[in-house]
């Protein structure tokens, strides 16, 4: 470091060794190139969708005409069958969608008032819908059907008026609306003078005229929701209010009851129209061959291409290009119907001219009476001709030879058409946030597939907008977020990573000069055990690192030069603090946001990750967050004021949980941001965790973790919840937090031996627990990277699955014994979800046994011999590993595993070959285990390549394919025998202190040790407060009951016993705890000389906070006294809970080789017995003998998988719709400027940025003002929070994969 400092002196030695800042991972350039290709691919896809859609409905309209002959006469019920089915298809959808929610969901019943109002609506809708497309448009000319679908605006348009008159501002789109209604009315008045005027006498003709416009202004009330809750804001009506309150809140029952209505009603007018038009429904059971391929092309093309089209057509609007992807397809589309339609009609009659040219004078008419509706036509020959002439002849009524008629029936065309696109021109500048919710921009989630583009487009929002184009759209309230990370002895490297996330997050939204109000940040840093020395306390090397990263970082982001040569860094002024737990550094960076580290002395307060989490939650939650609202609320503010600005405060703060070695980009952050702002009812959100590092062990946690991610994860999201919020990287929201049994319930210390399993081992997993069963929605974002270290040596990866093991299996048979409570109670978890965990908790526990199957496997394949004998052979390694487990050391124990790893990698590339050569030389692959292999092996290639980023990951499946036996053998095993060590196993290094011989040679009396905690408290009393603040001295009480601390043994106890040292390290305690005068001032004397290029002033702690540590400490984080008894205690319960679970573990896999065993000596009576067949699907004359037992297994396993991988292609498409959105909408991140200083002098705060108040200031910048509150309405439970467009776990192990100190 020394030589760092020096190095500006030396002229010859100017190059520099910095680390990386920038993102590395992220390939910009090639995500760009396919935001681009993405938004092209939805825009063509909705077009073209929406053009079949409307074709193929129109076409099965033409069918239905009395003059086609491509269907006979007595055919055409079966068209109207058709025709019925596009309009019921969307409700059906709607219906079975609204059903699965009413039976695994919450959903609210609607007043009387409100359900007669709304049904009243759909029976008009219905009945309209039914007689335009049903009894009136088979009898009108195909130009009329094509655009008087476009005329179902015209209620739309009066209302839009309606709405922006009640406003109390001019509006900018007062006067599009008005001129649509004119427009679409004027359509009408040309299309009935059309049919007047070419026979007045024609009674049926007029009748299907008034029926079309009747039937068609009673469509266009289908929308009437989009309008009336703008209306009703300006209203004085009570029940109008009501009514709309109502009917967003209850939607999931209303849509049942309008769905069964829509099917109902369209039934009946379909059902009472044949026998009227003097047609027969028998004939439908006897429709000859091709008419039938015809009918079901059509139809088919129809319904497939609405859904997919309403789909895109929604992505469109999610990926933020609302104009490109949606609005700008959609008016496309009809005019593409138009030219596709018409277009052959006027080629096939100009080739019939140029035919007939010379011999004849042909008109449009004489084309009609001789071609279209000849009696010569060809009916057996290719369908498309015949279905041009069927169109030709809803034509022939005109006589095209007449401008008269060609104008009225273009300019009744063109005027619908135009009237659509002003009524809906206000889409073109309509607001939509992020990965909005379907529910907030389409008002109702159903689409017409009768005429697709007219409901998309009058189905969005609609909103008011004056005239200076100012929105009436609340965007989304800015939201604070707390950086929270835990450090205790990560290397120099992983402390880098970490500060440097932190400073870039700075650079990308910066406190001084915000250029946006989304949200903004403070990082705290809570630092375990960073004091050494027993007299006098000093911070020790790890703490004295992350000073100096600090110092290197903020070089490394100012970027100050002065000179070519000479480069002087300015570092402002930043504060050391005495605190009662050990002390706090307050960073300002760059740009104004602020680091708080802080010193955690292990004498003082209680240590370990929870107890960190505990800290931080009560300081930034409890202490920041409630405690103003308290001043106000003894000051006599209304408590229904404070109660609702309170609830909105902590919906909008978030806490960010990292660890100390946690490598992030902004970007990861605000995608992990958006889930929890857009869905009110998301408690936690985690990102994709990337493991680093090199060697073997890395190699295989890096698929291990992609598998974990790609397909366990993301089904528990889509599915159900994600089990498992990882603490290395997971946001957080403090009202989830804050709820009843989740932060005060987080705080127990641990009472009973399984206390210890559940609670300490997995804190992260625990705390979802307890979330999930509060009724809060965990989430994973793909799309959200992080990387952090992963264990690199084989001993640290076993010690840390040892953790993460038991606390899995722990938690989750809490949830599954909790399964009819939470599923009440939690609306994003199902039976069916709770059953597929039960099935996947089976699966890990029988994981030995499954291991043990297949080795016997291999081993009768190769040597054969009967499966019986080669199960023996198989089950003997593990079961010698297992009795030695029970009498060696633990490293001892791992370094056999090491050594059984090896020998099982050679075997399983042999049961790999084994495979291969069981298929060559039975000739075929369609045996059950050579179909699931392949099966499994074509599912993993096809989920890489859909994570095109992480596809080379794929290769490291060679690697866990040989750690299986490893990984699910020995691992297990291991983790169950050693379940009584509750040690931590990662990053246990020896601190310095201790390294030397006990400085107190006999232990304290209870009294001494009493005394001297009290004396010591007392000191740091004085030392915290302030010059003002009247002397106290707060009497503090050593308690033994109920504590479970750390022995302290001056040797090793016997490693040959069952139970090894069992050390409890959450409530560790020195037993030497010296009194001295001012502590404080030794480390912070040291901290300021050690920082000579970064003054550090020393300021006092405010009384109010140092009142609260100290209560919070004695209330929850005080250091436990050493209670050999209740330790003792409680290591013969840890040691009796082992051997209880693992006998009921073991016994399992016992029962279950018995049962194999059994069925494979008794294999001629018991096995399932399926012909091999060659790829020929020839037989070969042999069968393959599986046991039931083996061949359910594998069934389930597969179907778990297939379920996982529909589940992670479908998370997929909504993962690039979120990002694809947030690249559209996020700004580019603005490199920092370069600001020069003259030498000797250092800048203003005003611009660096970077001066830091006073402590009072560093404690009110992190708090949200009290107006930045949500909207009310996002918070009300009555929203219908199960709109997750995508909503881990191991098949074969719940061993957790994620980082040090985390889980999946």
């Amino acid at each position: 470091m020394e030589e760092d400092r020096d190095q500006q002196n030396r002229a010859w030695d100017t190059c520099r060794e910095v680390p990386m800042v920038e993102d590395e991972h992220t390939p910009w350039k090639l995500i760009k190139l396919l935001k681009i290709i993405c938004l092209l691919l939805v825009a063509l896809m909705v077009f073209g969708l929406a053009l079949c859609s409307k074709t193929s409905f129109l076409l099965l309209v033409t069918l239905a005409n009395e003059g086609t002959q491509v269907l006979s006469s007595e055919h055409k019920p079966v068209a109207l069958l058709c025709i019925g089915c596009s309009l019921i298809a969307s409700s059906v959808l709607l219906l079975l969608k609204s059903l699965w929610k009413a039976c695994y969901k919450t959903s609210k019943m609607p007043g009387k008032k409100t359900i007669a109002m709304v049904l009243f609506f759909e029976f008009l809708v219905s009945v309209g819908a039914a007689i335009l497309t049903i009894v009136a448009m088979p009898h009108l000319d195909i130009v009329t059907n094509v655009m008087i679908l476009n005329g179902v605006a015209v209620l739309s348009t009066l209302l839009q008026v309606s709405a922006q008159c009640k406003a109390k501002e001019k509006n900018h789109y007062l006067l599009p609306s008005i001129s649509a209604f004119l427009l679409i009315l004027l359509g009408y008045i040309l299309f009935i003078v059309l049919y007047i005027m070419k026979d007045p006498t024609d009674i049926k003709k007029l009748m299907w005229v008034g029926l079309a416009v009747g039937a068609s202004f009673l469509v266009s009330f289908n929308w009437w929701e989009n309008y009336f809750k703008l209306i009703s804001k300006d209203s004085s009506s009570v029940f109008l209010k009501d009514i709309c309150k109502e009917a967003t809140r209850c939607q999931n029952i209303l849509h049942i009851l309008s769905s069964v209505l829509r099917i109902g009603v369209t039934a009946c007018v379909l059902g009472a129209y044949v026998p009227l038009a003097k047609m027969d429904w028998d004939i439908v059971t006897s429709i000859p061959s091709r008419e039938t391929r015809v009918i079901v092309i059509i139809i088919g093309v129809q319904l497939i291409s609405s859904a997919l089209c309403h789909w895109f057509a929604v992505a469109g609007c999610k990926m933020h290009a609302l104009r490109r992807c949606f609005i700008l397809p959609l008016y496309l589309a009809s005019l593409a119907v138009m030219a596709l339609l018409v277009v052959p009609v006027i080629v096939y009659y100009q080739q019939y001219r140029v035919s007939q040219n010379g011999t004849a004078s042909i008109n449009f008419t004489s084309y009609c009476d001789v071609v279209v509706d000849g009696t010569n036509r060809n009916l057996n020959g290719s369908v498309f001709p015949q279905l041009v002439l069927d169109v030709t002849h809803t034509l022939c009524f005109l006589d095209m030879s007449k401008i008269t008629d060609i104008g009225l029936l273009t300019g009744s065309a063109v005027a619908w058409w135009l009237g659509l696109v002003l009524a809906t021109v206000h889409l073109w500048y309509l607001n939509v946030n992020r990965i909005q919710r379907t529910q907030d921009i389409f008002v109702r989630r159903l689409y017409e597939g009768a005429f697709i583009e007219q409901s998309l487009l009058l189905n969005t929002r609609f909103d008011i907008q004056s005239k200076n184009r100012k929105k009436n759209f609340k965007g989304l309230e800015p939201v604070m977020v707390y950086l929270c990370a835990t450090m205790w002895h990560e290397t120099y490297n992983e402390m880098m990573n970490i500060i440097i996330s932190i400073f870039r997050l700075d650079r990308y939204r910066p406190k001084t000069d915000p250029k946006f109000d989304d949200f903004s940040f403070e990082a705290h840093i809570y630092f375990d055990d960073a004091f050494e020395g027993s007299q006098v306390r000093r911070l020790n090397k790890y703490a004295k690192n992350l000073v100096e990263i600090l110092k290197e970082v903020y070089g490394i982001f100012t970027n100050v030069d002065d000179k070519f040569f000479v480069k002087r860094h300015y570092f402002p002024d930043q504060t050391l603090i005495t605190t009662p737990y050990g002390g706090r550094l307050v960073i300002t960076m760059p740009h104004g946001n602020h680091i708080n580290v802080h010193f955690k002395d292990k004498d003082l307060i209680r240590h370990r990750k929870r107890w960190s989490q505990v800290m931080y939650l009560y300081y930034l939650l409890g202490w920041k967050l409630m405690t103003k609202y308290h001043a106000r609320w003894q000051k006599g503010c209304e408590e229904k004021e404070l109660r609702a600005e309170v609830q909105k405060e902590k919906h909008n703060t978030y806490i960010l949980a990292l660890d100390g070695d946690t490598d992030f980009q902004p970007a990861a952050v605000m995608l992990l941001i958006d889930r929890l702002k857009m869905y009110p009812r998301v408690g936690a959100a985690c990102g994709r965790i990337h493991p680093t590092g090199s060697g073997p062990a890395v190699w295989f946690q890096k698929f291990e973790y992609s598998v974990s991610h790609w397909l366990q994860k993301t089904a528990e999201h889509v599915i159900g919840c994600v089990l498992c919020s990882p603490g290395c990287f997971s946001l957080f929201r403090a009202e989830a937090l804050m709820d009843d049994n989740v932060m005060k319930r987080y705080s127990t210390k641990s009472m009973q031996a399984s206390h210890y399993i559940q609670y300490d081992q997995g804190e992260d997993r625990w705390l979802c627990t307890l979330l999930l069963k509060q009724g809060w929605r965990v989430e994973y974002n793909a799309a959200s990277d992080a990387y952090t270290n992963a264990p690199e040596d084989f001993k640290e990866l076993y010690n840390q699955r040892r953790r993460w093991g038991p606390s899995t299996l722990a938690n989750v048979v809490d949830l599954l014994s909790s399964t009819k409570t939470i599923c009440k109670k939690n609306p994003s978890i199902s039976k069916p979800f709770m059953f597929y965990q039960l099935f996947a908790m089976v699966s890990a526990i029988l994981g030995p046994a499954t291991i043990c199957l297949l080795t016997a496997g291999s081993l009768s394949f190769i040597f054969e011999m009967h499966g019986a004998a080669a199960l023996v052979i198989a089950v003997m390694p593990p079961a010698i590993y297992l009795g030695l487990c029970f009498k060696l050391k633990a490293d001892t124990q791992i370094n056999v595993a090491a050594g059984l790893s090896i020998i099982y990698a050679f075997l399983m590339l042999v049961v790999t070959m084994s495979i291969i050569g069981a298929m060559i030389k039975d000739k075929t692959i369609l045996t059950p285990s050579s179909i699931f292999v392949i099966a499994m092996a074509c599912i993993y290639v096809i989920t890489a390549i859909l994570h095109p980023q992480e596809f080379h990951l794929v290769f490291y499946g060679f690697l866990y394919i040989l750690c299986i036996p490893s990984a699910y053998l020995l691992l297990t095993i291991y983790t169950m025998v050693n379940m009584n060590n509750v040690s931590w196993g990662t990053r246990e290094t020896k601190p310095a202190g201790e390294a030397a011989a006990p400085e107190v040679p006999t232990p304290q009396l209870t009294t001494q040790k009493a005394n001297s905690a009290y004396q010591r408290v007392s000191t740091w009393w004085k030392c915290c407060k302030k010059p003002s603040q009247r002397s106290q001295d707060p009497q503090l009480t050593v308690s033994q009951e109920s504590m479970v601390p750390e022995p302290v043994q001056a040797e090793p106890l016997p490693q040959n016993t069952i139970v090894e040292d069992n050390r409890i390290p959450e409530e560790e305690q020195s037993l030497a705890t010296p009194a001295f005068d001012c502590p404080g001032q030794s480390w912070i004397t040291e901290l300021q000389e050690f920082s000579t290029d970064m003054q550090l002033l020393e300021e006092k702690l405010d009384e109010e906070e140092l009142g609260f540590w100290t209560e919070l400490q004695e209330k929850y984080l005080k250091p436990l006294p050493d209670d050999k008894e209740r330790q003792k205690k409680m290591a013969n319960d840890l040691r009796e809970l082992r051997n209880k679970i693992n006998f009921a573990f073991f016994m399992a896999n016992g029962l279950w080789l018995v049962a194999t065993f059994t069925l494979q000596v008794f294999n001629a009576v018991f096995a399932i017995r399926l012909p091999k067949v060659t790829l020929d699907l020839e037989y070969t004359g042999e069968d393959a003998q599986i046991d039931p037992i083996a061949f359910m297994f594998i069934l389930g396993f597969a179907s778990s998988v297939i379920i996982q991988f529909f589940t992670m292609i479908y998370q997929r498409f909504y993962t690039l719709i979120h990002f694809v959105s947030f690249l559209d909408t996020e700004p580019k991140e603005q490199k920092p400027k370069k600001t020069r200083y003259k030498k000797g002098k250092k800048g203003s705060s005003a611009d660096t940025g970077s001066t830091i108040g006073s402590s009072s200031t560093i404690g009110s910048s992190s708090t949200i003002d009290h107006g930045s509150t949500i909207d009310s309405g996002s918070t009300d439970d009555s929203q219908d929070d199960s709109d997750f467009e995508e909503i881990d776990f191991d098949s074969s192990s719940y061993n957790g994969t994620l980082d040090r100190g985390t889980m999946v």
